[in-house]
Protein backbone atom coordinates (compact mmCIF):
# COMPACT_ATOMS: atom_id res chain seq x y z
CA UNK A 1 0.00 0.00 0.00
CA UNK A 2 1.33 3.44 -0.87
CA UNK A 3 2.21 5.42 2.25
CA UNK A 4 0.28 8.62 2.66
CA UNK A 5 2.46 11.73 2.88
CA UNK A 6 2.24 13.60 6.17
CA UNK A 7 1.19 17.02 4.90
CA UNK A 8 -0.32 19.75 7.00
CA UNK A 9 -3.86 20.96 6.48
CA UNK A 10 -4.35 24.44 5.07
CA UNK A 11 -7.50 26.16 6.23
CA UNK A 12 -8.94 29.10 4.28
CA UNK A 13 -8.39 32.14 6.45
CA UNK A 14 -8.51 35.06 4.01
CA UNK A 15 -11.72 36.42 5.51
CA UNK A 16 -10.12 36.54 8.95
CA UNK A 17 -6.70 37.95 8.05
CA UNK A 18 -5.58 41.38 6.96
CA UNK A 19 -4.95 41.86 3.25
CA UNK A 20 -1.44 41.91 1.74
CA UNK A 21 -1.42 45.70 1.70
CA UNK A 22 -0.92 45.63 5.48
CA UNK A 23 2.31 43.70 5.26
CA UNK A 24 5.94 44.62 4.68
CA UNK A 25 7.61 43.64 1.35
CA UNK A 26 8.50 39.98 0.92
CA UNK A 27 12.06 38.89 1.71
CA UNK A 28 14.60 38.83 -1.12
CA UNK A 29 14.28 35.32 -2.55
CA UNK A 30 17.71 35.43 -4.15
CA UNK A 31 19.63 35.97 -0.90
CA UNK A 32 17.37 34.43 1.74
CA UNK A 33 17.32 30.72 0.99
CA UNK A 34 18.49 29.23 4.30
CA UNK A 35 15.08 29.63 5.94
CA UNK A 36 12.22 31.15 3.98
CA UNK A 37 8.72 31.68 5.42
CA UNK A 38 5.95 32.83 3.10
CA UNK A 39 2.35 33.85 3.77
CA UNK A 40 2.33 32.00 7.10
CA UNK A 41 -0.89 32.13 9.13
CA UNK A 42 -1.92 30.49 12.38
CA UNK A 43 -5.36 30.76 13.97
CA UNK A 44 -6.33 29.60 17.46
CA UNK A 45 -10.14 29.43 17.78
CA UNK A 46 -10.51 32.46 15.56
CA UNK A 47 -7.62 34.40 17.14
CA UNK A 48 -5.00 35.33 14.54
CA UNK A 49 -1.59 34.48 16.01
CA UNK A 50 0.30 34.78 12.72
CA UNK A 51 -1.09 36.90 9.93
CA UNK A 52 0.24 36.09 6.43
CA UNK A 53 3.78 36.46 7.75
CA UNK A 54 6.83 36.64 5.47
CA UNK A 55 10.25 36.07 7.01
CA UNK A 56 13.71 34.89 6.00
CA UNK A 57 17.11 34.38 7.55
CA UNK A 58 20.49 33.66 5.98
CA UNK A 59 23.05 31.12 7.08
CA UNK A 60 25.59 32.48 9.59
CA UNK A 61 23.29 35.39 10.46
CA UNK A 62 22.43 36.53 13.97
CA UNK A 63 18.88 37.88 13.76
CA UNK A 64 16.87 39.35 16.63
CA UNK A 65 13.09 39.11 16.69
CA UNK A 66 11.36 41.79 18.76
CA UNK A 67 7.83 43.01 19.35
CA UNK A 68 5.27 43.48 22.11
CA UNK A 69 3.78 40.55 24.01
CA UNK A 70 1.25 38.75 21.81
CA UNK A 71 2.97 39.81 18.58
CA UNK A 72 3.37 36.18 17.47
CA UNK A 73 7.08 35.65 18.12
CA UNK A 74 6.69 32.46 20.14
CA UNK A 75 4.11 31.10 17.69
CA UNK A 76 6.58 31.56 14.85
CA UNK A 77 9.18 29.55 16.77
CA UNK A 78 6.50 26.93 17.50
CA UNK A 79 5.85 26.54 13.78
CA UNK A 80 9.55 26.34 12.92
CA UNK A 81 10.04 23.52 15.45
CA UNK A 82 6.88 21.57 14.61
CA UNK A 83 4.95 22.27 17.82
CA UNK A 84 2.23 24.15 15.88
CA UNK A 85 0.98 23.48 12.35
CA UNK A 86 0.03 26.56 10.28
CA UNK A 87 -3.36 27.08 8.69
CA UNK A 88 -1.74 28.37 5.52
CA UNK A 89 1.63 29.33 4.07
CA UNK A 90 5.03 27.68 3.84
CA UNK A 91 8.27 27.44 5.83
CA UNK A 92 11.15 26.06 3.77
CA UNK A 93 14.47 25.07 5.35
CA UNK A 94 17.60 24.70 3.20
CA UNK A 95 15.53 25.40 0.06
CA UNK A 96 13.80 22.01 -0.22
CA UNK A 97 12.51 20.92 3.21
CA UNK A 98 8.97 21.90 4.21
CA UNK A 99 9.00 22.24 7.99
CA UNK A 100 5.20 22.00 8.45
CA UNK A 101 5.37 18.52 6.92
CA UNK A 102 7.83 17.35 9.58
CA UNK A 103 7.44 16.24 13.19
CA UNK A 104 9.29 17.89 16.07
CA UNK A 105 11.85 15.09 16.21
CA UNK A 106 12.39 15.18 12.46
CA UNK A 107 12.97 18.94 12.58
CA UNK A 108 15.48 18.48 15.38
CA UNK A 109 17.33 15.91 13.27
CA UNK A 110 17.42 18.40 10.40
CA UNK A 111 19.54 20.69 12.57
CA UNK A 112 17.08 23.15 14.12
CA UNK A 113 17.46 23.48 17.88
CA UNK A 114 15.45 25.55 20.34
CA UNK A 115 16.11 26.91 23.79
CA UNK A 116 13.15 28.13 25.83
CA UNK A 117 13.26 31.12 28.15
CA UNK A 118 13.38 29.16 31.41
CA UNK A 119 16.48 26.96 31.75
CA UNK A 120 15.66 23.24 31.80
CA UNK A 121 18.87 21.58 32.95
CA UNK A 122 19.20 18.47 35.13
CA UNK A 123 19.96 20.24 38.40
CA UNK A 124 20.98 17.12 40.36
CA UNK A 125 23.51 16.18 37.70
CA UNK A 126 26.93 17.74 37.13
CA UNK A 127 27.65 20.17 34.32
CA UNK A 128 29.64 17.39 32.62
CA UNK A 129 26.75 14.93 32.95
CA UNK A 130 24.29 17.43 31.48
CA UNK A 131 26.48 17.84 28.40
CA UNK A 132 27.00 14.08 28.20
CA UNK A 133 23.24 13.48 28.33
CA UNK A 134 22.77 16.00 25.52
CA UNK A 135 25.24 14.05 23.36
CA UNK A 136 23.70 10.68 24.19
CA UNK A 137 20.19 11.92 23.44
CA UNK A 138 21.11 11.88 19.75
CA UNK A 139 22.24 8.23 19.88
CA UNK A 140 20.13 5.09 19.57
CA UNK A 141 18.76 3.52 22.74
CA UNK A 142 21.49 0.84 22.94
CA UNK A 143 24.29 3.41 22.74
CA UNK A 144 22.62 5.60 25.34
CA UNK A 145 22.42 2.83 27.93
CA UNK A 146 25.37 0.51 27.35
CA UNK A 147 28.06 2.15 25.26
CA UNK A 148 30.96 3.90 26.93
CA UNK A 149 31.40 7.58 26.06
CA UNK A 150 33.86 7.73 23.13
CA UNK A 151 36.99 9.82 23.60
CA UNK A 152 35.87 12.11 20.79
CA UNK A 153 32.68 12.92 22.71
CA UNK A 154 34.69 13.46 25.89
CA UNK A 155 36.86 15.97 24.03
CA UNK A 156 33.76 17.61 22.60
CA UNK A 157 32.35 18.10 26.11
CA UNK A 158 35.60 19.68 27.30
CA UNK A 159 35.65 22.01 24.30
CA UNK A 160 32.00 22.93 24.81
CA UNK A 161 32.61 23.75 28.47
CA UNK A 162 35.23 26.26 27.30
CA UNK A 163 32.81 27.77 24.79
CA UNK A 164 30.10 28.29 27.42
CA UNK A 165 32.53 29.54 30.08
CA UNK A 166 31.93 26.61 32.45
CA UNK A 167 35.18 24.63 32.15
CA UNK A 168 36.03 25.29 35.80
CA UNK A 169 32.62 23.99 36.94
CA UNK A 170 32.33 20.68 35.10
CA UNK A 171 32.10 18.70 38.34
CA UNK A 172 29.59 21.01 40.01
CA UNK A 173 25.91 20.16 40.18
CA UNK A 174 23.90 22.23 37.72
CA UNK A 175 21.56 23.28 40.52
CA UNK A 176 24.38 25.22 42.18
CA UNK A 177 25.01 27.40 39.12
CA UNK A 178 23.82 30.98 38.86
CA UNK A 179 20.82 31.70 36.65
CA UNK A 180 23.07 32.99 33.89
CA UNK A 181 25.33 29.95 34.09
CA UNK A 182 22.30 27.66 33.79
CA UNK A 183 21.36 29.55 30.63
CA UNK A 184 24.87 28.99 29.28
CA UNK A 185 24.71 25.30 30.15
CA UNK A 186 21.45 24.88 28.26
CA UNK A 187 22.92 26.73 25.28
CA UNK A 188 25.82 24.26 25.43
CA UNK A 189 23.43 21.31 25.59
CA UNK A 190 21.73 22.62 22.47
CA UNK A 191 24.96 23.54 20.71
CA UNK A 192 26.74 20.23 21.30
CA UNK A 193 24.59 18.58 18.62
CA UNK A 194 25.92 21.21 16.16
CA UNK A 195 22.60 22.70 14.94
CA UNK A 196 22.44 24.66 11.71
CA UNK A 197 19.82 27.01 13.16
CA UNK A 198 19.51 27.93 16.85
CA UNK A 199 16.28 29.46 18.17
CA UNK A 200 16.77 31.24 21.51
CA UNK A 201 13.89 32.65 23.54
CA UNK A 202 15.03 35.55 25.77
CA UNK A 203 18.42 34.00 26.60
CA UNK A 204 19.56 36.85 28.89
CA UNK A 205 16.39 37.23 30.97
CA UNK A 206 17.40 37.42 34.63
CA UNK A 207 21.13 37.73 33.94
CA UNK A 208 23.52 40.20 35.55
CA UNK A 209 25.07 42.88 33.33
CA UNK A 210 28.40 41.02 33.20
CA UNK A 211 26.64 37.78 32.25
CA UNK A 212 24.76 39.63 29.51
CA UNK A 213 28.02 40.97 28.09
CA UNK A 214 29.59 37.51 28.08
CA UNK A 215 26.49 36.01 26.45
CA UNK A 216 26.66 38.64 23.71
CA UNK A 217 30.29 37.72 23.02
CA UNK A 218 29.41 34.03 23.00
CA UNK A 219 26.53 34.37 20.53
CA UNK A 220 28.53 36.60 18.21
CA UNK A 221 31.28 33.96 18.03
CA UNK A 222 28.77 31.12 17.55
CA UNK A 223 27.05 32.85 14.63
CA UNK A 224 30.19 32.45 12.51
CA UNK A 225 29.20 28.83 11.84
CA UNK A 226 25.40 28.83 12.11
CA UNK A 227 22.27 30.95 11.95
CA UNK A 228 20.87 32.18 15.26
CA UNK A 229 17.41 33.65 15.80
CA UNK A 230 16.97 35.37 19.16
CA UNK A 231 13.62 36.49 20.59
CA UNK A 232 14.45 39.30 22.97
CA UNK A 233 13.03 42.30 24.85
CA UNK A 234 16.34 43.71 26.13
CA UNK A 235 17.13 46.33 23.51
CA UNK A 236 20.66 46.99 24.75
CA UNK A 237 21.43 43.32 24.28
CA UNK A 238 19.83 43.40 20.82
CA UNK A 239 22.02 46.37 19.92
CA UNK A 240 25.13 44.40 20.90
CA UNK A 241 24.45 41.25 18.91
CA UNK A 242 22.06 41.71 15.99
CA UNK A 243 23.10 41.67 12.34
CA UNK A 244 19.48 42.38 11.45
CA UNK A 245 16.32 42.98 13.48
CA UNK A 246 12.79 41.88 12.62
CA UNK A 247 9.90 43.61 14.35
CA UNK A 248 6.54 41.87 14.70
CA UNK A 249 3.13 43.14 15.74
CA UNK A 250 -0.26 41.42 15.62
CA UNK A 251 1.17 38.38 13.86
CA UNK A 252 2.94 40.20 11.03
CA UNK A 253 6.35 41.67 10.29
CA UNK A 254 6.13 45.46 10.37
CA UNK A 255 9.80 46.34 9.90
CA UNK A 256 13.23 44.86 9.24
CA UNK A 257 16.71 46.35 9.20
CA UNK A 258 19.70 47.19 11.34
CA UNK A 259 19.38 49.01 14.66
CA UNK A 260 19.59 52.48 13.13
CA UNK A 261 16.82 51.69 10.66
CA UNK A 262 14.60 50.15 13.34
CA UNK A 263 15.29 53.01 15.73
CA UNK A 264 14.17 55.60 13.19
CA UNK A 265 11.04 53.73 12.09
CA UNK A 266 8.04 55.68 13.39
CA UNK A 267 5.69 52.71 13.23
CA UNK A 268 8.06 50.60 15.32
CA UNK A 269 8.38 53.32 17.93
CA UNK A 270 4.63 53.74 18.12
CA UNK A 271 3.74 50.04 18.19
CA UNK A 272 6.64 48.58 20.14
CA UNK A 273 7.25 51.38 22.61
CA UNK A 274 3.87 53.07 22.72
CA UNK A 275 5.51 56.46 22.80
CA UNK A 276 7.40 58.02 19.91
CA UNK A 277 9.50 60.10 22.31
CA UNK A 278 11.06 57.03 23.93
CA UNK A 279 14.47 55.91 22.72
CA UNK A 280 16.18 52.53 22.62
Amino acid sequence: MKQRKNTFRQTPVDDTLNGPSERTPKPNLETNQFLLVRNLSVLFNGFVALNQLDFAINSCELRCLIGPNGAGKTTLLDVLTGRVKPNQGSAMFLRHTSLPDKSESEISQLGIGRKFQKPSVFEAQSVFSNLELAIRSKRNIFSRIFKKLPSTDYDKILAMSETIRLSSKLAKEAGTLSHGEKQWLEIGMLLISDPKLMLLDEPVAGMTSSEIDRTAEMLRSLSVNRAILVVEHDMEFVRKIADQITVMDQGSVIAEGDMDQIQSDSRVREVYLGDEKLSF
